[in-house]
């Protein structure tokens, strides 16, 4: 493919990732994904079973993908973020000169920009873009990948001190966005996007609350401290008008029990009061009782 229209294709594939995104939110299905860019009346492929990916008629990757994490499943491929903040994301295989491992030295000597598409859940993703190799380790078989700016995308890059503190930032931000994400996906995941405290079951009314809140030094975002609330319910239990005792069960603030007002006071919180919290099947997906002891604490300190 000629170098000008493997560009198009790239830019093509960041507009349509953009819709996508715009439409679905941070977590895109895969079957969307799996729809492919329109490009010059036809469809190019994003993602497939290998995580980079070269599609039909291109030389050069067009997308890298890390596969989400499942339940007692090792993932074929651990990437991680290294201490300097950078994607280490690893070879194909063992073999430097594989095809793909190739492509990916290519894009790293001419800077072509990537998709990276981060596996939140099982067939759910979060896209990133665009993203650049800029590092190769063949004794550790790993490649080094940052972020950069979307609009930057079609500026001719030059490696400088600016833009390597400009991706370092870059990256930071989506580190940031990713975690809270996969936190979102994998409590609503566990709880089969089911409000924990009132059962309602439409997915886009539903947050993943903190037992422990973000910057508690135990407020880690891993599902034994989450909550799926809606967001009524997630309002109310961050301003302590809502506890759940370690026991699992929901109370309510005597002071709100004590008021009179119309069918959401009485129905969506008062009635709450003295009902069994909803929990995930699996065990391990539980609120911690030691997050739910400390929290509940500062809900009759609240109170």
């Amino acid at each position: 493919m000629p170098e000008d229209v493997d560009r198009l294709v790239r830019l093509a594939a960041f507009t349509w990732l953009g819709d996508l995104v715009r439409r679905h939110g941070d977590a895109v299905p895969r079957r969307a994904l799996e729809e492919g860019v329109p490009f010059r009346g036809e469809r190019v492929r994003v993602i497939a079973q290998q995580g980079i990916f070269i599609p039909k008629g291109m030389t050069v990757p067009l997308s890298i993908t890390t596969a989400p994490e499942r339940p007692g499943v090792p993932r074929p491929y651990e990437d991680e973020v290294g201490h300097d903040g950078l994607l280490r994301y690893r070879y194909r295989g063992t073999d430097p000169s594989h095809r793909e491992n190739v492509g990916l030295r290519v894009a790293h000597a001419e800077q072509r920009p990537l998709v990276w598409l981060f596996g939140l859940v099982p067939a759910l993703y979060h896209p990133v873009w665009p993203v650049y190799v800029v590092g190769d380790d063949p004794a550790a078989l790993t490649f080094t990948v940052a972020s950069d700016m979307a609009g930057e995308i079609d500026t001719e890059v030059v490696p400088s001190p600016s833009l390597d503190a400009r991706r370092l930032y870059a990256t930071a931000e989506v580190k940031r966005r990713l975690h809270q994400s996969q936190f979102r996906q994998r409590v609503l995941h566990a709880y089969r996007s089911v409000c924990a405290i009132c059962n309602l079951r439409h997915g886009e009314l539903l947050d993943a609350a903190h037992i422990l809140p973000d910057g508690h030094p135990k407020g880690e975002p891993v599902v034994p401290n989450g909550l799926a609330l809606c967001k009524i319910h997630h309002a109310a239990f961050d301003h302590h008008l809502i506890g759940v005792r370690p026991d699992l069960v929901v109370e309510v603030r005597q002071t709100l029990l004590d008021e009179e007002d119309g069918p959401m006071l009485r129905h969506g919180l008062q009635a709450c009061h003295g009902q069994a919290l909803f929990v995930p099947h699996r065990r391990t997906d539980r609120p911690h009782p030691d997050f739910l002891e400390e929290r509940y604490c500062l809900f009759r300190e609240a109170g």
